[in-house]
């Protein structure tokens, strides 16, 4: 049997060839959270030093998820114009290039290289989970996928601890243009893996469409749209909790400096998902990942609704379910087929869908809480998102079947 287009035979990644390409993939997906969490630790100090208020400083963390989600198709079209391996060049160049604007100057550098840094890694959420599945054998490509989203949640988890006591020694301003090294060390690896002139010169024959492509307009499979109301349930729910679980937890009558840590215990838990969840699609299928994660989720909603004192447990499940949210999604991209032209259009529709979503999340949720005086309702609109991710995940998972 022919390899498909998106799995070469595993004889092609062997050697010092597999480890540049994780090695590239890893610190890549390092890259892709690192600026944009970087600010939240020194935020007080950035508001100070170029005199804005809190919200103008929360636009240097909003902007780049807006950006995921306005500017997928930009990141599908630079993929099939120049091809994979060039549109991950672009990425890990222009982020880089965008941390160092943001830190070079007064507010509007920072404001223009934040909007660089999101154009940038939207590429870079795109492109990834196509090389991976282009890359790898299919159970390989799964493990190779809860590694990448393990290795976004262990930059994030770096960055979010080690910024504020790097600015008490260097300034805020290189605090929060250190982390562009992740991009420095992916993008040495991945010139010397596949050279100056295969990742900087634009190759979009690369990006074909296989003749035996039923229909490549992706937009038109019912899939897709499942998938990307999965990842924006995922979405959603993620950036929710994240912004407003502190708040919770401080209304529940833990200190400033509790809610943070319980919150951190959430994030943390994540790797463990990422890690998990490949293990459940490999050996029972994908479906069962999906179920896996929403059961998990749920832990949040309803264990903080029923029994706040029981906080350990409701984050490390629920933790450990977001962890592996994102990776089943990103798996599921390359696991419903074809070349990397569909690949590139599904992954941009799904992360396009999924991030526009996630970026009002905080929003609704602050303005519901707001209106109801009341965590309640924040819950039971955060429990309806996971249920959205279960049921159309489960849906776009069933008709597939391990291999």
């Amino acid at each position: 049997m022919s390899s498909s287009p998106l799995n070469p035979p595993p004889s092609a990644l062997t050697g010092r060839r597999l480890v540049a390409l994780s090695v590239a993939v890893l610190f890549t997906a390092a890259l892709l959270r690192s600026p944009i969490v970087a600010v939240a630790p020194v935020a007080g100090e950035i508001g100070a030093d170029l005199g804005v208020t809190a919200p103008v400083v929360g636009l240097l963390t909003s902007i780049p998820v807006l950006a995921f989600a306005i500017c997928s198709p930009l990141a599908v079209w630079v993929i099939r114009r120049g091809g994979v391996d060039f549109a991950l060049s672009l990425c890990l160049v222009g982020a880089i290039a965008g941390c160092l604007i943001r830190s070079a100057g007064g507010l509007t550098a920072a404001l223009v290289g934040t909007a660089i840094i999101g154009l940038f890694l939207t590429i870079g959420n795109v492109v990834v989970p196509i090389i991976i599945a282009r890359e790898f054998p299919r159970e390989r490509a799964h493990f190779m996928t809860g590694l990448y989203t393990s290795a976004i949640n262990i930059g994030t988890m770096t960055v979010t601890l080690a910024t504020a006591p790097l600015a008490s020694e260097i300034g805020w301003r290189g605090a929060i243009v250190v982390w562009a090294g992740f991009g420095v060390v992916a993008l040495a690896v991945w010139l010397g893996l596949r050279g100056i002139r295969g990742a900087l010169l634009p190759r979009g024959g690369t990006v074909t469409r296989p003749t035996d492509e039923v229909d490549p307009r992706v937009a038109r499979s019912a899939s897709t749209w499942l998938l990307g109301a999965a990842f924006a349930g995922q979405a959603f729910s993620f950036y929710g909790v994240t912004a407003w679980l502190p708040s919770l937890l401080e209304d529940a009558g833990y200190d400033a400096a509790s809610a943070g840590g319980i919150s951190a215990v959430f994030q943390v838990s994540g790797i463990a998902g990422a890690l998990l969840v490949p293990i459940i699609t490999t050996r029972v299928s994908i479906f069962a990942g999906v179920l896996f994660v929403a059961v998990g989720w749920l832990a949040i909603p309803v264990g903080f609704a029923l029994n706040p004192g029981l906080w350990l447990l409701w984050c490390i499940i629920g933790g450990v379910a977001q962890g592996g949210g994102l990776t089943v999604v990103f798996i599921m991209i390359g696991a419903l087929g074809g070349g990397e032209h569909t690949v590139a259009g599904r992954s941009g529709i799904v992360q396009g869908v999924g991030y526009g979503l996630a970026a009002a999340g905080p929003i609704i949720l602050g303005a519901i809480h707001e209106a109801a005086d009341s965590w309640l309702p924040v819950l039971a609109v955060v429990a309806g998102a996971v249920v959205l991710f279960g049921v159309a995940g489960g849906i776009a998972a069933a008709p597939l079947r391990r291999r």
